[in-house]
């Protein structure tokens, strides 16, 4: 093989798709050249289009099916499919199929990047029960979605471009993003629309992105929300939506993180728990916290003589933690980088009301002072904890550490470090918290030893 035999292979390929790979693509190999092919499924022979070349690799797109796999559907999106809409990987194949798919790739990168295997079975995340109106399977999932505007126009982007697929409805929105009509307005002087609703309380936020945030016309919406216009002045207080999780409420600013499937906060807050097996009187470690859900969920289950300490960077997601948390006494939100704030952090147990005290001044210290945390838990970004977070954790963990990840990938390759520093992965669960796209949810439990 040169590096020159990519130009060289014709626009269009017939091929045999092999096994599903991470991130929305099938395997297929052309004279030795490997391929990764969208819009295809397991077993089918199809004809595809090349859309990027590599010296190692290419990319395609199945532009028509020659054989197809008895799990392949017609996608319900009329926008979906090669060269549309790049937010959904696989409306073309039922929904079991597309958790089949999901669970062998957690699979493959548990073998290839942690040395684990580990049979993975990928859970439905159902929807609400007393929701209003339930969806068909699979769509009206998606709380929070973030529209492209190109000369006032709405649309999605298409797959690895900057171009733009115009819409005027987006299945997998839920129910409520979609009655505010923001697909079929016209939005001059914006760069991005996000609209986003509670699917608990009703809440409904719109946030709008434009170089200018003056120049930006806002259209008559077929429903009364909240606006955010451009980036907000520090320290300020955003609009926000309210979820409830547990019985509490939180409040969840402008575009800050929460869970966009209406059932998956619930439960993965009862997953976690149900992992830690959090005991009264324990010290718990939030990594990654955000505006708190699974610190306050902990704090109910380890008491008043328990402590549990978020640790997050994100400055309106912690006002919002501390807001949210204001009547814990046994909850304290640290702020600053994880890497940081853990490096030197230490615990005050023996009452209740005990803070965290890290050597930056962060939080109140009463009683006597620790260095080890009964329990982990961490839902970090997409890229992961890394190894440096990984060694703070280790050495802070005492009984166990749950991992939340979405990404296979980085949650693999995190696992490894664990293993390197004696912990071993006891319990995974994988959740379709999106579906219709390639994304997944884990909770990985380990313990040490």
């Amino acid at each position: 093989m040169t590096d020159l035999e990519p130009d060289v292979l014709p626009d269009i390929l017939d091929l045999e798709v092999g096994n599903v790979a991470n991130g929305g693509f099938c395997v297929a190999r052309h004279e030795g050249r490997v391929i990764f092919v969208r819009h295809a499924l397991p077993g089918e022979r199809v004809r595809a289009r090349v859309t990027e070349r590599a010296k190692t690799f290419l990319r395609a797109d199945a532009v028509e099916i020659i054989e197809a796999s008895p799990d392949r559907v017609a996608p319900p999106c009329p926008f979906a499919g090669p060269g549309r809409c790049g937010g959904c990987d696989w409306q073309h194949a039922s929904l079991p199929a597309q958790r089949a798919l999901k669970a062998a790739v957690v699979e493959e990168q548990l073998k290839r990047l942690a040395g684990i295997d580990r049979t993975v079975t990928v859970e439905e995340v159902p929807y609400p029960v007393d929701s209003e109106v339930a969806p068909p399977p699979g769509l009206g999932w998606r709380t929070r979605v973030q529209f492209t505007v190109s000369g006032g126009a709405v649309g999605l982007r298409r797959h690895r471009s900057h171009d733009i697929e115009p819409i005027d409805e987006c299945l997998i929105a839920h129910p409520g993003v979609e009655l505010m009509g923001i697909e079929r307005k016209r939005w001059p002087g914006a760069s991005g629309v996000e609209g986003i609703v509670s699917a608990t309380a009703g809440d409904r936020l719109v946030v709008l992105r434009g170089r200018d945030r003056r120049k930006i016309k806002v259209p008559r919406l077929d429903v009364p929300v909240r606006l955010v216009r451009g980036k907000p002045e520090p320290g300020a207080s955003l609009p926000y939506v309210r979820e409830e999780v547990s019985g509490r409420l939180y409040q969840v600013s402008g575009s800050g993180f929460w869970q966009v499937h209406p059932g998956a906060a619930q439960l993965l807050a009862d997953a976690v728990v149900d992992a830690l097996e959090p005991k009264p009187g324990d010290i718990a470690l939030d990594l990654y916290c955000g505006v708190g859900l699974f610190a306050g969920v902990l704090a109910d289950r380890v008491g008043q003589d328990g402590l549990v300490v978020g640790v997050e960077s994100d400055g309106q997601a912690v006002r919002d933690a501390r807001f949210n948390l204001r009547e814990l006494p046994n909850v304290s939100i640290e702020r600053g980088p994880v890497e940081e704030v853990v490096a030197d952090l230490e615990f005050g147990r023996a009452s209740a009301g005990s803070r965290a005290q890290n050597k930056r001044g962060g939080g109140h210290h009463r009683g006597e002072r620790v260095r080890r945390a009964d329990l982990v838990v961490l839902d970090p970004p997409r890229t992961g904890a890394g190894r440096d977070v990984v060694e703070h954790i280790t050495r802070l963990a005492g009984r166990k550490i749950a991992y939340v990840s979405c990404d296979p990938a980085t949650l693999a390759r995190d696992l490894a470090y664990f293993a390197e520093r004696g912990w071993t992965l006891e319990t995974l669960r994988a959740f379709d918290a999106f579906p219709m796209t390639h994304h997944v949810e884990c909770l990985a439990t380990l313990v040490h030893g």
